[in-house]
């Protein structure tokens, strides 16, 4: 219950990033799938979500702004994202349904660790290194590859190499004009697709059976494009046992300047070290 709790929160961390779709380690530049004939729509929105790829993923940073809900728990944050280098993020997170009481907290990741204030006495930084997580379940380990692997832009190589590519029409979002696309998946195809070269058979076939197990049928992943060919919204549905789970990302200030300084070591718990049982606890609301 504990461990499954770590993997909620953990994971929604990474949700709200943006981080959960991904294609291909090209980010979709060189995808199959366009679907179609030549100047069908699927080709043409392939190749406009192919560019926003391209431009997004050049940017190298932005702030993003986002609200997911897993089961019974909502949560927000507010936050800077660098993936120059692996992803780094700044940001500060409030939860409702078990995390942090519903107070809001500090949040710092790297491509090795993410960190969050649990305000728990003389250290109160909780560390959940990836390499550790990894081993207790497959979805830390497709963690562990997003944080290093990943970026923004690969949203729109997940959406590309599927083939299922459509364009909505054009909207406005927070006084932006933006073409909207979308693309659903059904859950065989998502588990190969979500990883990226790096990530073993082994964790890949362990991912699969968990999705299978967790009732998820499929995702739909809707893509908001926005001036200068710039990923200005994504949402991600999906359905499950557990009430399903959604997440909504606004990016904007692309360029923004990042900095994540680890906390002190004198400050920071670990929660490799202090077992699945005492880490989960500190999660309670």
């Amino acid at each position: 219950m504990r461990t499954a709790r770590i993997t909620a929160v953990v994971a929604g961390v990474v949700m709200m990033a943006g981080l959960t779709a991904c294609g291909d380690k090209d980010g979709g530049s060189k995808a199959g799938g366009d679907g179609g004939g030549n100047g069908s729509p699927a080709q043409a929105a392939a190749a406009a979500l192919r560019t926003a790829s391209e431009k997004t993923g050049a940017e190298k940073s932005a702030k993003v702004e986002t609200t997911s809900r897993s089961g019974a728990m909502t949560r927000t944050m507010k936050g800077e994202l660098d993936w120059a280098e692996g992803v780094r993020m700044t940001a500060e997170m409030t939860g409702q349904g078990g995390l942090g009481g519903g107070k809001p907290m500090k949040v710092l990741a790297t491509p090795e660790a993410m960190y969050i204030n649990l305000g728990l006495g003389g250290k109160p930084w909780m560390k959940y290194g990836f390499d550790a997580l990894a081993k207790q379940n497959p979805s830390f380990a497709l963690i562990k590859d997003q944080m290093q692997n990943n970026n923004p832009s690969r949203a729109m190589g997940l959406v590309i190499a599927s083939g299922k590519a459509k364009k909505v029409g054009t909207e406005e979002v927070r006084g932006v004009r933006t073409t909207h696309y979308t693309a659903t998946f059904d859950v065989a195809e998502l588990t190969r697709m979500q990883a990226s070269k790096d990530f073993s058979e082994k964790d890949m076939k362990a991912l699969e059976e968990s999705l299978k197990q967790s009732g998820t049928k499929n995702e739909t992943v809707d893509l908001w494009i926005g001036p200068g060919d710039l990923l200005v919204k994504k949402t991600e549905k999906a359905q499950n046992n557990m009430g399903g789970a959604e997440s909504t990302v606004y990016y904007s200030d692309y360029g923004t300047k990042v900095d994540v300084q680890e906390p002190p070591a004198s400050q920071v718990n670990d929660a490799g070290k202090l077992g699945a049982g005492a880490a989960g606890g500190g999660l309670k609301g």
